[in-house]
């Protein structure tokens, strides 16, 4: 099939190309500007594929992009930490719609979009699944753009001859292409260059950027899959686990990853003055139980240790000199 990926600098943008390139897919990715070396020259050593310039926040372009494409996979959405709305929900939903209204004008037949566990899990419950949403009210400003422009999507898809599949991983990990760092990847640079002092009492659901490819491309291919939500998870690691994996692995190197514990007070000082400490907070100490059995049996999706995705992330920092003992 001939694919459109959207966001395809992205962490998982560069490898849905990859891993469609190697089974045979012909593919387009869209970056917002095709002069940045620093975006595309890696994206080009990937194989044989042709970039197109389109911005998420503008209509220009999208329709040459998407023009004799079979798929899209829209994987480009805003993800970084801020307490204003404006700067991701607006972009998030609008983007999401700009890319499907472009699909549907083209005679597209599938949207894969990326979405993420944050639209599922915002949410009391004892057990996520694919049916759980997150509820927006009780939502900071990233999970909420997620949900809305996930749900903006499925609204759209309603009464329309274009099927859906949405993908929802959770912390996404594993190894770099580039050095420019998504968020997710920073809580390994975090722990590895020893940037924190001590290890807050915080977990995390884990999933690998290559299975989350291998998902993506799954959830194209399979006709049943059209009009499903997958929760992309392979396992749960606390903060404190991370870092021990880290330190057996790389300590001989010379990199010393934190151990001790950072006590909530601190943690909580912290997040009066910082973004990112307050994103957190509300989910210190709390192991929220994800079932990704829906994406095990449908898609016949398989996904690696989440032990094994940690260490790549380290090991690919390291390959590329962005952290040195």
């Amino acid at each position: 099939m001939k694919v459109l990926v959207t966001g395809a600098a992205g962490y998982v943008g560069g490898h849905v190309i990859r891993e469609l390139l190697v089974h045979g897919h012909t593919v387009r990715g869209t970056v917002r500007d095709l002069s940045a070396e620093d975006k595309t020259g890696y994206l080009n050593a990937l194989g044989d594929i042709e970039l197109a310039a389109a911005d998420l926040t503008v209509d220009a372009g999208w329709d040459e992009a998407v023009a004799g494409c079979d798929v899209v996979l829209h994987t480009a959405s805003p993800f970084f930490l801020s307490d204003d709305e404006s700067k991701l929900v607006e972009p998030a939903v609008e983007g999401t719609l700009r890319v499907l209204k472009a699909a549907y004008r083209a005679g597209v037949k599938r949207v894969v979009l990326t979405s993420s566990a944050a639209a599922i899990v915002n949410t009391p419950a004892e057990r996520y699944t694919e049916d759980q949403w997150s509820d927006v009210d009780a939502c900071s400003p990233y999970p909420k753009s997620k949900t809305l422009a996930e749900r903006a999507a499925w609204d759209f898809v309603e009464d329309k001859e274009m099927e859906l599949v949405s993908c929802n991983p959770c912390l996404v990990l594993g190894p770099i292409q580039s050095d420019r760092l998504s968020l997710s990847v920073k809580v390994v640079e975090r722990l590895l260059g020893r940037m924190l002092p001590a290890v807050p009492h915080l977990g995390f659901s884990i999933v690998d950027v290559r299975d989350v490819a291998i998902a993506h491309r799954l959830a194209m291919e399979i006709p049943e899959a059209a009009g499903q939500r997958y929760l992309l998870m392979s396992g749960h690691l606390w903060m404190k686990e991370m870092s021990a994996l880290l330190k057996e692995r790389f300590g001989h190197q010379g990199f010393r990853p934190p151990t001790m514990g950072l006590p909530y007070p601190i943690l909580w000082l912290a997040a009066r003055f910082d973004a990112g400490a307050r994103s957190i907070l509300p989910d210190v100490g709390k192991h929220k139980i994800l079932d990704a059995t829906k994406a095990r049996t449908e898609l016949g999706w398989t996904p690696r240790p989440v032990q094994d995705s940690v260490l790549d992330t380290g090991q690919s920092l390291v390959d590329r000199g962005i952290l040195k003992p």
